[in-house]
């Protein structure tokens, strides 16, 4: 699944993408309710894990806009506060779930695979295409044309966070943090070497490249 966290404490946000990372699920942190928003705001998530306390806006107000925007992505609201005042105001505001700091990383994917079944809108995206290259994520399978291709497990990941964003410029900072991991201490330049590999193997002998730099901003994949 492609999840949206929406969490400003760096620690927390590091270990939620972290273990969600290890279940095979593109991970994207954003640290405030106003980069929150922007994301969500696309419908390009399966699901969003989101802080009610956040700085610029917080997470009730994030997730309004979000359901007045007509996003219906599911909401599993996270939060110090365990009244029921202010559940009340998670769920009013357009949330599916509400769960309680601190918790076990077991309750929340737990809590994630219970919204998945309930979303009548969730459909597992099991295969990602962008022109004929197509990636099987249950598999593990990457192939363009009729050719398989064989990809170490970070230059998978980093593909499928490309092809998870057709068309975008998504800048090395960017995916980094997706790739890598949040508050990453990797090198701006892995992203460049990692490129250069995806490259080789996917673009190398056919007429097209798909992969494409574009200059002092980033990368994109595009048909």
């Amino acid at each position: 699944m492609h999840i949206l966290v929406v969490e400003d404490e760096p620690r927390l946000a590091r270990l939620i993408q972290q273990a969600l990372t290890r279940e095979h699920h593109v991970v994207e942190v954003a640290n405030d309710g106003e980069q929150g928003l922007d994301l969500a705001a696309s419908g390009s998530f399966d699901l969003v894990v989101l802080d009610i306390m956040l700085p610029k806006k917080d997470g009730i107000e994030v997730c309004k806009t979000m359901r007045e925007l007509g996003v219906k992505t599911p909401v599993l609201m996270l939060t110090a506060k365990d009244t029921v005042t202010d559940k009340v105001r998670g769920l009013d505001a357009g949330a599916d779930d509400y769960l309680t700091k601190p918790f076990a990383l077991e309750e929340l994917h737990a809590r994630l695979r219970a919204l998945a079944r309930r979303s009548p809108e969730f459909e597992p995206v099991e295969t990602l295409q962008v022109g004929d290259l197509v990636m099987n994520r249950t598999s593990r399978e990457v192939m363009r044309g009729n050719k398989p291709i064989e990809l170490t497990a970070k230059e998978f990941a980093l593909l499928e966070f490309l092809m998870r964003h057709p068309n975008q410029v998504l800048s090395r900072d960017r995916i980094i943090e997706n790739v890598w991991g949040y508050e990453s201490d990797a090198p701006p330049n892995v992203v460049d070497i990692y490129i250069h590999f995806l490259r080789r193997k996917i673009d190398h002998g056919h007429s097209k490249a798909l992969i494409q730099s574009v200059r002092g901003l980033g990368y994109k994949i595009q048909e």
